[in-house]
């Protein structure tokens, strides 16, 4: 079977910084953290007490308002970011209609689901009654509820699912709905990940498991992937949705392109429930597959939006990964960490950043990696992008995301050459 090429022809987003995908990278650009302290619920006695929140969110008119308000966060950021990316892909109104609904799908993940919807129903339980707890409880705590009344409310009827790998989701998410499309299953993929755990119960999980920055006097300054000083990695929250379409369906409907998706890959460490081998050496193969599938010489890649969590092991990790896979053509890589400035968006984190790669390709600027202070020794001569915006024109970008579980995901996108 020919390979089909397929095109980025929208991008929707909820993040720290909005919903707005130009103010989002506008304040990437400026290095501006997101990272605020938590004033959700009461954490006065937790050890981390801040994140990357998003705050000040309104659905309107993109939910119907009784809907809205019962639903978990993490499906508001769905539909907002989905019908966003249906928005800047010019599919709305008549456009939207004339689609052959049967080609058009959605797989749209969540690494944890509805947190505040099941948190709040076991409260219910716990404090009144079991004949207290809401019928939807069950439909608005599973991941692929945010897809599904997604695909409900715009008549997608075509490939349908969601996919859960931890912090790997959205590139899973991606990476499959390439897939469908190269299988010919489908024309328009809406597709990548939610995530909205900034709950009692969410924040004291990664407490309980020491992997959280206690950086409280400093906010700002506790997201810093590749220091020295690093002490751990910061909660965020958000969705990243992509429009993905074959390039002969997206010529003939006038579609705006913005990238190319070259190609991808998904394996597994098969090493540790959170932490990843430190060799890099199935990181490394991940990559490796990916690049395979674009069909590209690893040279004309020249930018790389790393994981870089700003974990002590993780970040370290993946730096091994890309010597083995670049070897001296490593140090002519622009890499940045995303993470810096919007926290670890978890399950959504792939989408955020996937949208980041594309702006980079978009605007010829590539945003820094902040509060570099303190280099890593092992970094050498890699570029990481310390603390201020660099301008790059983008020949082939690769958008990494691994997960616990050992999940590793990595895609490749490019400018749109016709």
């Amino acid at each position: 079977m020919a390979k089909k090429r397929i095109v980025v022809t929208g991008m929707g987003l909820v993040s720290c910084f909005g919903t707005d995908i130009d103010q989002f990278y506008e304040q990437l650009l400026a290095g501006k953290s997101g990272i605020v302290p938590i004033e959700e619920f009461p954490c006065a006695d937790y050890p981390t007490r801040f994140a990357g929140c998003v705050r000040n969110f309104d659905t309107g008119d993109y939910m119907e308002k009784k809907q809205a308000r019962r639903v978990d966060p993490f499906i508001r950021y769905i539909m907002v970011s989905g019908k966003k990316a249906l928005e800047s892909s010019r599919l709305t109104g008549e456009a939207l209609e004339k689609l052959d609904k049967i080609r058009c799908g959605v797989i749209i993940g969540s690494g944890m689901g509805g947190m505040s919807v099941f948190y709040d129903g076991v409260e219910t339980i716990l404090t009144k009654s079991f004949k207290r707890l809401t019928p939807f409880f069950v439909p608005y705590i599973i991941t692929n509820m945010g897809g599904a009344l997604l695909a409900i409310d715009i008549g997608f009827k075509g490939p349908n699912f969601s996919i859960s790998t931890a912090c790997a989701t959205s590139n899973n998410c991606i990476y499959a709905a390439a897939e469908q499309i190269q299988q010919g299953k489908a024309d328009v993929m809406l597709c990548g990940g939610a995530e909205a755990p900034i709950t009692p119960i969410g924040l004291a999980g990664f407490v309980a498991i020491k992997s959280l920055s206690t950086r409280n006097e400093d906010p700002t300054k506790a997201s810093r992937p590749w220091d020295k000083a690093r002490d751990g990695f910061v909660m965020g929250e958000g969705a990243g949705v992509l429009v993905l379409e074959t390039l002969e369906h997206a010529l003939a409907r006038g579609a705006p392109i913005y990238a190319e998706y070259l190609g991808g890959s998904v394996n597994c460490d098969a090493y540790h429930m959170t932490d990843p081998r430190s060799d890099g050496g199935v990181v490394a193969l991940c990559m490796e597959d990916a690049i395979a599938s674009a069909g590209i010489p690893k040279e004309s890649i020249n930018y790389i939006n790393a994981h870089g969590t700003s974990t002590q092991a993780g970040d370290l990790c993946e730096i091994e990964a890309i010597r083995k896979v670049f070897g001296p053509h490593a140090n002519k890589l622009k890499i940045n960490s995303t993470k810096s400035m919007t926290g670890h968006c978890l399950g959504a984190a792939g989408g955020l950043e996937a949208i980041a790669t594309i702006k980079a390709i978009l605007t010829g600027m590539v945003h820094p990696t902040i509060n570099i202070e303190n280099p890593e020794p092992s970094l050498g001569d890699l570029d990481i992008v310390p603390n201020v915006a660099k301008p790059l024109k983008v020949t082939v970008a690769l958008s990494n995301s691994f997960g616990f579980g050992g999940h590793n995901s990595s895609l490749v996108f490019a400018p749109y050459h016709p």
